[in-house]
Parts: structure tokens; C-alpha cells; sequence
């Protein structure tokens, strides 16, 4: 059986500035505050090409803090907005995928934890069909 992947290359990619793709940000958005203040300071870096944060936590203890989930969606959309940033965050489920798509976010990843359940990575491969 043969595989075909549609690739496409970093150079096509949307915010590509012929230069390495630099993404950063948070490794959990917090507050509103924190996400703003940290979006508008990375902006004016001219080499940062996309923000990041952290907005679903996944965790190997109970009772941890597990992040913000879909409130936090709303600030990275208002980076978007006011810095003119590509957003990312990670997805760990069908379900975080369906919503950061409602909010408009560029990049989704797969994260360590979530990378280990083969159920869960079809799910999100799922999820994302028919999504560049």
C-alpha cells in the first residue's frame, strides 16, 4: 500500500519571510494580560513569525493545572489581530482541534503526550481532513 502525503513546502507556507520559521510564545497562556503584553513585545521582533501559547495542558498528575482551554483561543485570535502574527497552539483531541479552527488558529501540533495513543492522533488526523 502506498502513501501519499501532500506536503508543502516552509517556503509556501503563510508568514514565510525567506528565513527560518521562528515560533514563539508562552509555554502557558495564563492571563489575557500575559498573552497581550507577551504577543505585542514578540511583534516587534522583526524574525518572530508566529506566536504561541499553551492553552490545553496536558498532565500526568491530577488536580494540576491543565491550562485555560477555549477562553484562551479568544487572545491568540486578538494577537492575531492586533500584531498580525500567525497563532499556534497544541491539540490533544478532536475536540481542541474543531475549536482552534473556529478561532482561527494557523498551526496546530501534536504534542509528546498526546503523540503516544494511535486512537488519538487518527482522531485529530480526522479532524483536521480537508484542512491545509
Amino acid at each position: 500500500m502506498e502513501i501519499k502525503l501532500k506536503t508543502i513546502p516552509v517556503t509556501e507556507w503563510k508568514g514565510y519571510k525567506n528565513r527560518p520559521f521562528l515560533i514563539s510564545g508562552p509555554c502557558s497562556a495564563e492571563t489575557e494580560e500575559q498573552v497581550m503584553e507577551t504577543a505585542r513585545q514578540l511583534a516587534e521582533i522583526e524574525q518572530v513569525s508566529l506566536f504561541r501559547a499553551g492553552i490545553w495542558k496536558p498532565r500526568t498528575r491530577p488536580d494540576s493545572f491543565e491550562g485555560i482551554g477555549i477562553p484562551a483561543l479568544k487572545w491568540l485570535r486578538n494577537v492575531k489581530e492586533e500584531t498580525g502574527l500567525l497563532v499556534g497552539c497544541e491539540v490533544a483531541n478532536e475536540k481542541h482541534v474543531y475549536e482552534a479552527l473556529k478561532y482561527g488558529i494557523d498551526l496546530l501540533w501534536v504534542g509528546a503526550r498526546t503523540s503516544v495513543n494511535p486512537f488519538t492522533v487518527q482522531e485529530i488526523a480526522d479532524a483536521l481532513n480537508g484542512v491545509d
